[in-house]
């Protein structure tokens, strides 16, 4: 029986190439000059240290124009608010992987009110959706594609 997955992953390697980047641009910028700014990447959380609020605004940009520069869908991306103390501002940025329980219940039960003749089911963080026919896996994937969720979606494991 044909199937696919419903999954929400990162490039990790893209993120960390975004992030080294987005250092070098923060170097090499005029109105950096001498100000004690960088990028520091722990697991799926980057920080934004500079001195000021408006100049950690600009770097989360920066950051934001590197990964849709390696094609990682913005939409991962959760930045808290700046938070300044003594002669530094930080904002927390944190990269969200895996389809949490709530959207992968929301993504089964669209599928289902759509009346696609497919079957989605729940499988930790990811959604299996199988079917009979090929071309109605084809259609659940184009029905997934027009739904504006939070959360960037990716198809794989298409089986026949």
């Amino acid at each position: 029986m044909p199937s696919f997955d419903v999954v929400s992953e990162l490039d990790m390697h893209q993120v960390t190439n975004a992030v080294d980047q987005s250092n070098r641009v923060v170097k090499n910028r005029f109105d950096f000059k001498g100000v004690d700014a960088k990028f520091v990447r722990k697991e799926n959380v980057v920080d934004a240290i500079a001195e000021s609020d408006f100049q950690v605004r600009q770097m989360v940009e920066m950051l934001q124009a590197e990964l849709i520069r390696r094609d990682v869908d913005t939409k991962c991306m959760e930045v808290s608010d700046v938070v300044e103390s003594g002669k530094t501002a930080r904002a927390a940025i944190t990269l969200h992987e895996g389809i949490d329980s709530d959207n992968a219940r929301k993504i089964v039960k669209m599928i289902k009110s759509e009346k696609l003749k497919v079957q989605a089911a729940v499988q930790g963080e990811q959604v299996r959706v199988t079917g009979k026919k090929r071309d109605d896996l084809q259609q659940a994937i184009a029905f997934l594609r027009q739904l504006e969720l939070d959360i960037p979606l990716q198809y794989q494991n298409f089986r026949d």
